[in-house]
Formats: C-alpha cells, structure tokens, sequence
C-alpha cells in the first residue's frame, strides 16, 4: 500500500462512516453506491476500508480436479491495503469462505473480507481478529460446490459492480464502493459535511429548532 493510501484510508476510518460517503456519493450522482442490506458484519464494531481485490466464483456441482487452484492464486496475490471482494453469484450452496482464507489474506496485508455469499469457521475468524462481512453462515466447504472461477476482474458483489481498486468502505451499517476516479472529491467532500453535521448536532443539543439548524448547515 502506498503512502497516499494508508494515510487516506486511516482518515477515512478515523472521521467518516457510511452514511455520510453514501450521501457525497450522492451529490456526486453515483446513487447506487451501498451493497444490499443482506451483506452483514460477522463482528461487533468494524470498520473496513481498502482497495478492492475481486474475486469471482460460480457454483458447480461436482469435484473439479484442481477445485482451489485459481482461488489458492488469488489469495497469495493480496496487496498490503486491499478488501477481498467475493462473489458467488450470491449463492446458498458455495460456504468459499472460511479461517485459513481470512488467515491468507490477513497476513498478505489485506484488511477485510466483504463476502457476497456464505461463510464457516466463524469463531477461529474471529479469534484471529479478521473483519468479514457475509450473507450468511453454513458449515460446508467449497469442495464440489463452488469454484473461483476468476480475479482482480469486474465483479457484482451486493448488486454493485466492484472494479479492482475501487475503495470500499464497510462498517456497522453496511457497505459502500467509492470508484476510484471519484475517490479524492468523495473523501473531501464527506469530511466536510461531517463537519456541517457535528455543529448541527451541537446546536441540537443547546435546544435549537431543527428548521433554523438545518437552514444554517443544510445536513439531516
């Protein structure tokens, strides 16, 4: 990860959340920016942010010869900085994601794991302290299931499209992709109206009306 990137991606944890980035996002016209409500945190409290690493998988119905060949590739590929970004084609049959992928992937430098589809190994992903978000949990392994099938490729992940390098943000709320070509003007400008909605609230709480706060700030 370079310089730029780890000091923006730790101002963006230390000051932002997904409200606000989906509302620049907004005045930006990208209005589609947050993954479906079904994609989850695993734990309590996170906050996720990165580069996306995509990754795709389709379901299969046998066992393939080589089944974690592309997968086994795609995980040893991380760069330091990077959220894992799976789909399955949001499948209930594939379980592709479990302790050892979030152990990889922890130790290539990635910081989260934001999964279209199901997981296991839930209590060792968390005593390795790994953030993940998922649709769901079934203790099945991808074996003659699911097969990764490609990455660092376009991916729809929670009804968004995922490019590689599109920053994602995920925390108790959900999830947002911030393209990249946008990424610079969405972080401004959401600081900014974090701002704006910090003296909003101050001015709530010493008992002003909400119409005379929002005609000063213009934030709800």
């Amino acid at each position: 990860m370079n310089t730029h990137d780890a000091h923006l991606f730790e101002l963006m944890k230390e000051k932002l959340y997904t409200g606000v980035i989906c509302d620049t996002l907004d005045d930006l016209g990208y209005r589609e920016q947050a993954m479906t409500e079904t994609i989850r945190p695993l734990q309590q409290d996170i906050v996720i942010v990165g580069r996306a690493k995509t990754i795709l998988a389709a379901d299969i119905y046998h066992v393939h010869d080589n089944p974690y060949g592309l997968e086994i590739k795609a995980l040893d590929s991380i760069k330091p900085g990077e959220v894992v970004i799976a789909c399955t084609n949001r499948s209930v049959n594939n379980g592709i994601w479990g302790e050892l992928l979030s152990t990889a992937a922890k130790m290539r430098g990635s910081t989260g794991a934001i999964i279209d589809g199901l997981i296991r190994d839930t209590k060792k992903i968390k005593e390795i302290d790994f953030p993940v978000f998922c649709t769901g949990i079934k203790p099945v392994d991808s074996r003659g299931r699911g097969i990764v099938i490609d990455y660092d490729c376009p991916v729809v992940a929670g009804g968004i499209r995922v490019h590689p390098g599109d920053v994602v943000f995920a925390d108790c709320d959900g999830v947002a992709v911030i393209p990249a070509a946008v990424l610079q003007e969405t972080v401004e400008r959401a600081i900014e109206k974090v701002e704006r909605e910090n003296n909003s609230r101050k001015e709530l709480l010493e008992g002003k009306l909400l119409q005379d706060v929002f005609d000063k700030y213009g934030v709800l």
